[in-house]
């Protein structure tokens, strides 16, 4: 990895042919060629457009103003698309690797999501014993079954950190099961880690019949229904919530067992998501003040601009 690396700065940086490459390094061209492949294929290498766009901070302004955030970024994506996980997750990838710099120990809350998952596969690998990864929700079905969202023990990987996952269901069969799995002194020092933490980092989900809580088996075909009707339009670490932010009466929340914050977001709470389905949720969670941090790309500012 070290070879690949030094292959790919000459390349990319230093703009050297292969051939020079490969005589300074003293191993073939084609070998030069694997090296760089793999420095690609390990994100060792990405590209980052440092003109900044007008129009793109002239919407992150609008919605700091809007919502009143402590951070925002919105990134470019193509004309007309109608979701931008890969551009969101690279700029949520910058934003999250300026945060872990730091030397002193730092405690992360990492909830899931298709763009948080993006964002750990496109973190570079890093050497960060001394933070701490912990999950904000479960990562399994009522019969077992992992779910492919599990970012945090994926993101502790790239970071050489320490992980404390949520190994349980998302939501329980019964009441009593839940009050049993949170009694267990494990979900007791998870419970502690994430209200230390010193940041909050989690993708955000919609209501329908592509629900991501439903589709992947988490809650029933029934209990998304009644989620709707009590008039959720969408999901923060499995909660639902309505639009005006506030957390709806779904039959399932009773056992929920994620660490769901209520109150208003008392230090970074980021959410990382991009797509037409998802901005009323987006939208919702920050005018409830669920969260004070968004990386998004440009078409879904604007949807969460265009309404109040």
């Amino acid at each position: 990895m070290d070879l690949a690396a030094r292959a790919a700065w000459l390349y990319y940086f230093k703009s050297r042919t292969q051939e020079q490459i490969a005589t300074e390094l003293n191993v073939s061209r084609q070998i030069v060629q694997r090296l760089i492949a793999l420095a690609n294929s390990e994100r060792l290498i990405r590209f980052q457009l440092v003109h900044p766009l007008a129009e793109t901070i002239e919407l992150a302004e609008r919605l700091r103003d809007r919502f009143e955030l402590v951070y925002c970024d919105v990134c470019l994506n193509e004309g007309g698309s109608t979701e931008d996980i890969p551009s969101v997750a690279s700029q949520a990838t910058f934003y999250l690797e300026n945060i872990i710099q730091q030397k002193a120990p730092l405690t992360i809350g990492i909830g899931s999501g298709g763009a948080m998952r993006e964002l750990a596969r496109r973190l570079p690998p890093m050497d960060r014993p001394q933070h701490r990864c912990v999950s904000l929700m479960g990562n399994l079905t009522r019969d077992g079954r992992a779910t492919h969202y599990d970012v945090v023990t994926r993101l502790a990987e790239r970071l050489n950190a320490q992980c404390y996952p949520l190994p349980m269901p998302v939501v329980t069969n019964t009441i009593e099961e839940r009050a049993v799995l949170k009694a267990q002194s494990g979900y007791g020092v998870l419970r502690s880690l994430v209200e230390e933490a010193t940041l909050l980092i989690m993708g955000i989900g919609y209501w329908g019949a592509d629900a991501t809580l439903y589709r992947d088996g988490f809650i029933t075909a029934a209990e998304t229904a009644q989620a709707m009707e009590a008039g959720g339009v969408g999901e923060l670490l499995g909660c639902a919530i309505s639009a005006e932010g506030k957390i709806v009466d779904a039959d399932y929340h009773d056992r929920l067992t994620s660490f769901i914050r209520t109150q208003p977001a008392d230090r970074p709470t980021t959410i990382v998501a991009s797509g037409v389905f998802r901005a009323p949720a987006i939208r919702a969670a920050l005018k409830g003040k669920l969260a004070n941090s968004l990386i998004t790309d440009e078409n879904t500012a604007r949807l969460i601009l265009s309404s109040g």
